[in-house]
C-alpha cells in the first residue's frame, strides 16, 4: 500500500491494490493511509451462484502458482475451501467510504450494482468500465485490410481501394471466417469508414457490418498520401520527430498515436460488453493500440507491434484471461 502511494504521488492516475481487506478495521486503516494522497473506491464482488464458485475454485486450483507443486488436485480443493471457511468467520460487508458492488454479475443473467459516493470522472468511468466487462468466452479477431494500392506505393494515409493482392485476400478472409464462425451466428463484422476496410470485408456474408469512425486510420494531416522517403526529403525535422517519439509524435493537423489509443476508447467498451465474436478489420496503428490494450502490453511498445497485412490475430477472451492465435492467410 505504502508502495502504491508514493507511485500515486509520482503521478499515478489509477492503481488496483489487490487483497482481501475482508474486515471494516482493515478498510478504515487503509482509509487513513491515503487521506491527503489518494481517493480510495472498494470494489466488493458478491456471488450467490454455488456453481459458479465452485467452477472457479477449481479453475484457481488448476492455474494459480499457490497450488503449482500440489500434485493432489483434491488435497488442493480441501485446502482451499478451509481458506475460504477462515476468511468468511471475519468477513464483514462493505459499508464504509466509496464503493462499487457487483452482485451475481458472473453469470451473464443480469445482477445488480450498487454504488456508493462516487463523483468525479474517472470513478464514473470505472463504473462504467465495471457495468460493460464481463467473463463469456468469446473471441476477437483482428486483421489489418486487404494490401491498398498505396501500400504498394508506400503511400500513407489516404482513401485508396485494395489491390489484386488485396481482394484476393478478402476472399480468404471471407473463407476462413465463414468456417472459424459458423456456429456462431450472432457474431458481427467490425470496420472503419474507410473503403479499404469496407472492400476487404464485403464478401462476407451472414453478419451485421458495423462502421465506426473511430476505427480509422491514424490522421496523416499534412502528410497524407506521401512517402516516408518524401517527408524525409521534403519534411526533415518532422521525420526526425517522429523517429524519435512515434508515440507522442503528432503530425501537422494530424494525431499522435496518443490521439488514435483516446479515440479508441468507446471501441474498447463496446468489445468489452459483447458476449459473441467480433471480426475487426482496420488498419495498422489502430490495431497496434487495439491489441496492445487486450495482451496488456506496454505504452511504449505500441507504435512498433508488428501488425502484417494478410494475417489474422485471434484473442480468446474468458476467465482464464486472454490467449492469442495467429493465422497467416497470405505472404
Amino acid at each position: 500500500m505504502e508502495d502504491m502511494i508514493s507511485w500515486m504521488r509520482e503521478g499515478g492516475q489509477v492503481g488496483i491494490f489487490d487483497a482481501t481487506n475482508s474486515t471494516s478495521k482493515r478498510r478504515n486503516m487503509l482509509m487513513k493511509m491515503a487521506e491527503g494522497n489518494c481517493k480510495i473506491i472498494f470494489l466488493e464482488t458478491l456471488c450467490t451462484d454455488r456453481s459458479i464458485i465452485e467452477r472457479n475454485i477449481r479453475l484457481k486450483i488448476q492455474q494459480s502458482p499457490d497450488y503449482a507443486e500440489e500434485r493432489d488436485f483434491e488435497a488442493g480443493l480441501e485446502d482451499f475451501k478451509s481458506r475460504l471457511a477462515n476468511y468468511e468467520k471475519v468477513y464483514e460487508p462493505v459499508e464504509e467510504g466509496s464503493y462499487i458492488k457487483m452482485i451475481d454479475m458472473a453469470s451473464g443473467q443480469g445482477g445488480q450494482i450498487q454504488v456508493n459516493n462516487i463523483s468525479g470522472y474517472l470513478p464514473g468511468r470505472i463504473v462504467f468500465f465495471l457495468v460493460n466487462t464481463h467473463l463469456t468466452p468469446r473471441p476477437i479477431l483482428l486483421t489489418r485490410h486487404g494490401q491498398s494500392r498505396d501500400n504498394v506505393r508506400g503511400r500513407i494515409g489516404g482513401d485508396p481501394v485494395i489491390s489484386e493482392a488485396g481482394e484476393l485476400y478478402s476472399k480468404k478472409l471471407a473463407n476462413f471466417v465463414e468456417k472459424r464462425l459458423k456456429s456462431e451466428r450472432t457474431a458481427s463484422i467490425w470496420t472503419s469508414t474507410l473503403q479499404r476496410t469496407i472492400l476487404t470485408a464485403s464478401p462476407i456474408v451472414g453478419f451485421p457490418k458495423i462502421q465506426w469512425r473511430a476505427l480509422d486510420e491514424i490522421n496523416a494531416g499534412v502528410c497524407d498520401g506521401m512517402t516516408y522517403e518524401e517527408i524525409k526529403k521534403n519534411m526533415p525535422e518532422e521525420y526526425e520527430s517522429r523517429k524519435k517519439d512515434k508515440l507522442r509524435y503528432r503530425y501537422p493537423r494530424g494525431e499522435s498515436y496518443l490521439d488514435v489509443i483516446q479515440r479508441l476508447e468507446p471501441v474498447i467498451i463496446e468489445l468489452e460488453r459483447q458476449r459473441s465474436p467480433v471480426v475487426v478489420i482496420s488498419h495498422q496503428a489502430v490495431l497496434r493500440a487495439l491489441y496492445a490494450y487486450f495482451a496488456d502490453r506496454p505504452l511504449k511498445e505500441i507504435p512498433h507491434i508488428e501488425m502484417p497485412l494478410h494475417t489474422i490475430i485471434e484473442i480468446q477472451m474468458g476467465v482464464t484471461g486472454v490467449q492469442e492465435k495467429r493465422y497467416k492467410l497470405m505472404d
